[in-house]
């Protein structure tokens, strides 16, 4: 339980990458706060892709995780969620900023040249992302800086680097990338570590939904609305790509790190992360880097 008593908060944990990261925080001890817009569906059942089954999985693993509802476009509903923290616990070790509302907008309009989608679409990747990444980061600064130790993380992705699915996506994964560099100079002499992951293509459930499908010789239900299904990068995830979890393995990893604060400010990726510390993903494969 190598992050007993540390407490780390995780947005957007329903499902995919965020849900991973919260799974592997809580293994390794640490108290997780979770966030999703809801904790249950409104049926009522926490299955599969609710809050309240991540903080179920959490449990039976050993850890805790506390579910909070969270609209991460309300800047209300996240000054909420860090006064519950301060409230309850009264420190902050970890901010995972990983809340992301453009994967709707990204599929409905892939392949289609940014001037022929919706100007609504900036707002869709750029407000539960970018803006809600800063104004986190702030809250979480806030408390980091008094304790002279903390992790921020933003969940970022190569889209910084290179091209994407459109445009506006690739500009808020490289400001990502440049609010980790810009707040991590500023967050440095109160020894508080600010770092841009990028993973490499990620095994989420909806590319699993596809892998098994395409096993058993049928598209899967889905296919007509992924239209991501034709990009490369995830064909990538389908074939050779990293599980949700090790992410959090190299975050359990970096935190433990005694060196940690010589990487602020920079990207980070799981490939580097997993060979620098020596792990293996959930199914025991060592990761490579798939960009090349």
């Amino acid at each position: 339980m190598a992050l007993s008593g540390k407490v780390a908060l995780v947005t957007g944990a329903s499902r995919g990458l965020g849900k991973g990261i919260a799974l592997q925080l809580g293994e390794a001890g640490a108290t997780v706060y979770i966030t999703g817009r809801t904790v249950t569906p409104s049926s009522g059942a926490a299955g599969p892709g609710s809050l309240q089954h991540t903080a179920e999985e959490v449990t039976a693993r050993g850890g805790k995780a506390i579910p909070v509802a969270c609209d991460h476009s309300k800047d209300e509903d996240i000054e909420g969620v860090f006064q519950q923290i301060i409230k309850e616990q009264g420190r902050l070790d970890i901010l995972v900023n990983n809340a992301y509302s453009a994967v709707n907008a990204l599929q409905d309009n892939f392949g289609r040249p940014f001037w022929e989608i919706p100007e609504s679409i900036w707002d869709d990747v750029n407000n539960v992302g970018l803006r809600n990444h800063y104004i986190c980061s702030v809250k979480a600064a806030k408390i980091m800086v008094k304790q002279k130790s903390g992790l921020i993380v933003n969940v970022s992705s190569g889209g910084g680097k290179q091209y994407i699915f459109t445009p506006s996506y690739g500009i808020g994964k490289a400001a990502f990338d440049r609010m980790a560099a810009d707040c991590a100079l500023e967050l440095k002499p109160h020894n508080v570590t600010y770092v841009s992951l990028w993973p490499g293509p990620v095994k989420t459930e909806l590319i699993q939904e596809g892998l098994e499908a395409k096993k058993a010789g049928k598209a899967p239900a889905s296919t007509e609305t992924l239209k991501l299904g034709a990009n490369s990068f995830v064909h990538q995830a389908m074939a050779n790509g990293e599980s949700a979890e090790f992410s959090g393995k190299c975050l359990v990893s970096l935190f433990q790190d005694p060196k940690m604060i010589e990487k602020t400010g920079k990207i980070v990726t799981t490939a580097s992360l997993g060979e620098e510390y020596n792990l293996v993903d959930i199914d025991g494969r060592k990761i490579k880097d798939l960009r090349g």
